[in-house]
């Protein structure tokens, strides 16, 4: 229980009651608290600029005596619902216009650029995620998609050769050739697929996985705790576990799908997506399937700043769902 799965627990009690409060919120509220959302967590992003703490060689965090915040985390939510806000009120004769692109480009641009200066290239790639997503829901034309991947190919080598430092080049090339350096930048995926591949089937048992429990595995409790709960629990735990992000995905599909807005609609089909986007990345990237790069597993891997993003996300599709059933109601 100590020290990490007691302040696990603790952390989801306090974030759980955090989402059924936000589940209440009127629909008013939320779009009411979208730009100053927005605006309030851009300001703590400068702030981690010009105060923020150091942690494994990055600078994410801020200090506020009660907690330690990472406020590049409450801005996948955010980016969500600011576009949700801003796509509500653009007239739907309008989403074909240049100002349906480039305004929620800037609304992503400016919160990734601070992130990436932290330097955080997971966080920024989940902001950019959630934030297209929406784009994609609010009915952008595919055209404008079409051309923004053939870019993205473009700029992939530019990016790898001038963007990326020179440790987020190394992850890439890990990546493509983990055994190329075994006991150094290859380490983690090596001995993270050693540990998913020993469990077997049924696992070696609670608390008994060599890799984990041993120290083999790196940061078994919070990036790499899939593996760690792999080796315990095998393949059917790990399927097991699968099922139950499933249920959790379709549930927000299902609840933006039922929506009777668009601002509701949008809200909830981007807190889906950003919920898939944690549980993806960091799925593939144990499996040794993407880099490194450092994204939590959803309510599993330690951590108060990943909870709480995860709850909020939570609590939003809630919210949305209880809009659903008085709209129904109402209706009747």
């Amino acid at each position: 229980m100590s020290p990490y799965a007691s302040s696990h627990l603790i952390r989801y009690g306090v974030f759980l009651i955090v989402a059924l409060v936000i589940s209440y919120f009127p629909q008013d509220w939320a779009r009411f608290a979208a730009l100053p959302g927005y605006i309030a967590v851009v300001l703590l992003l400068v702030a981690v600029e010009a105060m923020g703490q150091m942690g494994g060689g990055s600078q994410r965090w801020l200090e506020l005596g009660f907690m330690r915040l990472q406020p590049s985390e409450v801005m996948k939510p955010g980016i969500v619902l600011i576009l949700a806000a801003f796509f509500h009120t653009l007239p739907v004769g309008m989403i074909n216009s240049w100002r349906a692109l480039l305004v929620p480009l800037g609304l992503i641009a400016i919160p990734m650029a601070l992130v990436l200066l932290q330097p955080d290239l997971g966080t920024s790639l989940a902001i950019a995620f959630g934030g297209v997503v929406v784009m994609f829901l609010a009915g952008i034309p595919q055209k404008w998609f079409i051309g923004g991947g053939i870019a993205a190919i473009v700029a992939v080598p530019l990016a790898y050769m001038f963007a990326l430092k020179p440790y987020q080049q190394q992850r890439v090339l890990t990546f493509l050739d983990p055994a190329s350096d075994p006991q150094g930048s290859g380490y983690h995926i090596i001995q993270s697929q050693i540990a998913i591949g020993s469990g077997g089937i049924s696992g070696k048992g609670f608390g008994e996985g060599s890799q984990s429990q041993l120290d083999y595995l790196p940061e078994p409790h919070t990036d790499f705790v899939f593996a760690t709960m792999a080796e315990e629990w095998g393949l059917l735990g790990g399927l097991l576990v699968l099922l139950i992000f499933g249920i959790v995905l379709r549930w927000g599909l299902i609840v933006a799908r039922d929506a009777q807005d668009r601002f509701s609609r949008l809200l909830a089909g981007g807190l889906t997506a950003t919920i898939f986007f944690y549980v993806a990345v960091n799925l593939m990237m144990v499996m040794g399937l993407a880099p490194v790069v450092g994204i939590p597993l959803p309510f599993m891997s330690h951590g108060g700043s990943s909870m709480m993003t995860n709850m909020l996300c939570v609590g939003g599709i809630m919210m949305v769902e209880r809009w659903n059933r008085r709209n129904r109601q109402s209706n009747l």
